[in-house]
Formats: structure tokens, C-alpha cells, sequence
């Protein structure tokens, strides 16, 4: 099974589509608020998906792969 490259790019441009952090790119969310999303249960569907990505990544500390991903894509 090969990785979907492809999350990694909609997450470094795509924003977050209602809440406090409205606006603001998945990539840059502060855990703190992914950490309150995943006590209270990622939102179902495709940004589920991606905020429960960029929530594993940053609690992991490979946040650097996120900026990576973010610098080449533009």
C-alpha cells in the first residue's frame, strides 16, 4: 500500500472551513486546538481524514515534513 502524497498537499492549502481557526490553514492549526478536536471527535468525511493527519504528525514532532510539503507546494 503506497501513501496518498496527495493529503499532504489539500492539508498545506486548504483552511479550516468554520471555528475559531476559520480560515487558517489545516498545516498551521496549533495542536492545542487539533488536540480539543480529537476529544471531541474529528468532524466526519474527508477533513476528519486530514485533521486526524496533521493532529498525528504534530504530536509525533514531524511538523518539518508539513513545512517541506508547504514550501514546495507554495
Amino acid at each position: 500500500m503506497q501513501p496518498d502524497y496527495k493529503v499532504l498537499i489539500d492539508i498545506v492549502k486548504m483552511p479550516m472551513p468554520f471555528g475559531k481557526y476559520k480560515g487558517t490553514l489545516l498545516c498551521d492549526l496549533p495542536v492545542s486546538y487539533l488536540e480539543w478536536m480529537h476529544s471531541k471527535g474529528m468532524p466526519a468525511g474527508k477533513l476528519g481524514m486530514m485533521l486526524s493527519t496533521v493532529y498525528e504528525i504534530k504530536i509525533n514532532g514531524l511538523t518539518s515534513l508539513l513545512q517541506t510539503v508547504k514550501s514546495k507546494v507554495g
